[in-house]
């Protein structure tokens, strides 16, 4: 076996560049990203509470948003802390082990989202074509199940990316262009022919990403044909208003997912790789609890419940 090259990063870890280039935008943009931060926390969080206190809310379409709302959470958490600090600190580097960890949580969250996203489809296909057997076939134990299966999906697709990029040799210069540790900008850094794992990570990632949509594609082409045998006009309606938040959500993270994993390697493309894992990583966790409260009757009478409570509490108290 021939000896491995002298790995830099192994002593002194990596540098996350960032806006390097652009230095005058680091106090802008850290308060735009700490009101998105706190938005995303302050969204999901209430939802995540949400369902798991108001008594309308206990059905498995609510369930698998509470995981979702969980997984954005712990999703964006990943990432936002640590570009929060790196925009005002001058020390932006990052030891091997610190962007290997990062690297798998990323995965580990952003895997378990799409094979999620997939079994929230499978709901909305059990609740809408057998709705009279929606509640054997969703009960709780299954609902579990799926979101254990998912996560344990997201676990091994997460591990076996962050392995096989972490055996290869980084031979210098370790300054990453990006704002984390990601697959595309650490593939870059290796002085070793990367052609092979290129090709696994393609296969790899076209397997996360198009076999959840292949499923969510087939759960909707038979929700749109049971919905279209509808006779009544508001049971059509009510059918679609219960899918469109997913459909929209489905969009906006596979979209910008398949962009950033799946388009060919160019070095012009980093700056635009840059932006579309921040719209991957931070917008689209903010605006998951907005498309489902804005879209969804039941959530919003559940917080206008919750906010009644709280206001009437208050009033009693200070009473």
């Amino acid at each position: 076996m021939p000896a491995r090259p002298m790995n830099v990063t192994e002593e002194n870890g990596f540098v996350l560049l960032g806006l390097a280039n652009h230095p005058d935008l680091k106090v802008p943009l850290f308060i735009v990203f700490l009101f998105i931060y706190t938005m995303i926390m302050a969204g999901n969080m209430l939802i995540f509470i949400l369902i798991m206190v108001d008594p309308s809310l206990q059905a498995p379409m609510y369930f698998f948003l509470q995981v979702l709302s969980f997984l954005d959470i712990c999703y964006s958490s990943v990432t936002l802390p640590r570009m929060l600090v790196d925009f005002l600190s001058k020390d932006k580097g990052i030891t091997y082990v610190g962007c290997a960890t990062q690297m798998f949580f990323l995965l580990f969250w952003g895997a378990s989202e799409c094979f999620l996203l997939a079994v929230m489809a499978y709901d909305r296909y059990v609740a809408i074509c057998k709705p009279l057997r929606y509640v054997i076939i969703m009960n709780k134990t299954v609902c579990i199940s799926l979101t254990v299966l998912s996560c344990f999906a997201g676990n091994l697709v997460s591990m076996l990316q962050t392995v096989w990029i972490f055996t290869l040799p980084f031979c210098g210069p370790h300054h990453i262009n990006y704002f984390f540790c990601d697959i595309p900008p650490l593939i870059k850094l290796s002085c070793t022919d990367t052609s092979i794992y290129e090709m696994q990570l393609f296969t790899a990632t076209t397997l996360v990403i198009f076999t959840p949509f292949f499923l969510i594609f087939v759960s909707y082409l038979l929700i749109i044909s049971s919905i279209l045998k509808m006779t009544s006009a508001e049971g059509r309606q009510k059918a679609f208003s219960t899918c469109s938040s997913h459909l929209i959500v489905v969009s906006l993270y596979y979209g910008s997912g398949s962009l950033i994993y799946l388009q060919p390697k160019s070095t012009n493309a980093e700056d635009n790789n840059k932006v579309l894992a921040l719209i991957y990583t931070t917008i689209t966790p903010m605006l998951n609890p907005l498309i489902y409260s804005l879209r969804n009757k039941e959530v919003n009478e559940a917080i206008k419940r919750m906010m009644t409570k709280k206001t009437n509490r208050i009033f009693f108290h200070q009473k």
